[in-house]
C-alpha cells in the first residue's frame, strides 16, 4: 500500500499533507479481492536489497471482438521507478515481466496509459497507440 500511495501521489499530483484515508481503503480492498482471485498481479523491482520500482496488471475479460477473440485483457498499471533510478532499465524489467504475466494468463489484449516522458519505453516494448478512446466526464455537464 505505501508504494500505491507514492504512485497516487505522484500521477495525481497529491500533496504529502492530503489524506487519502477512503482512497487507500478501497485500493486495500482491491488488493485483496483481486490478488486472491487472481484478477491483478503485482511486481517490485530490487537493487541493493532495497525496493526501487513497481508495477501491476489487471486481468480481465471484454467482450470478444477480432482484434481480441479471447476477450482476455491485460492493463498495466502503476509502473513506478524511483525518481532518481530512472533511465536505467528498472521500468523496462518491470513492464517486460507484466506482459509475460498477462500473456500466462492469456491475454490477448494488452494495453496501459502513460507519461509522455516513457512513450519511448513502450514503444521500445512493442506498444502502439490505441485510437478511437474516449473518456467520459460527468463534471462537464
Amino acid at each position: 500500500m505505501h508504494w500505491r500511495e507514492i504512485v497516487l501521489r505522484e500521477v495525481f499530483s497529491i500533496p504529502a499533507e492530503e489524506y487519502m484515508t477512503a482512497l487507500l481503503a478501497a485500493n486495500r480492498a482491491y488488493y485483496q479481492n483481486a490478488l486472491e482471485n487472481g484478477e491483478h498481479a503485482a511486481c517490485f523491482a530490487c537493487a541493493g536489497g532495497k525496493i526501487v520500482g513497481c508495477g501491476g496488471v489487471c486481468l480481465y475479460r471484454e467482450m470478444p471482438s477480432p482484434d481480441n477473440p479471447s476477450g482476455k485483457c491485460g492493463y498495466l498499471m502503476n509502473i513506478y521507478t524511483l525518481p532518481d533510478l530512472r533511465q536505467r532499465g528498472v521500468g523496462k524489467k518491470v513492464v517486460q515481466w507484466l506482459v509475460q504475466e498477462a500473456k500466462r494468463w492469456g491475454a490477448e489484449k494488452i494495453y496501459l496509459e502513460a507519461s509522455e516522458q516513457a512513450y519511448p519505453l513502450y514503444r521500445e516494448l512493442g506498444f502502439q497507440d490505441m485510437k478511437g478512446y474516449l473518456k467520459y466526464n460527468e463534471t462537464l455537464f
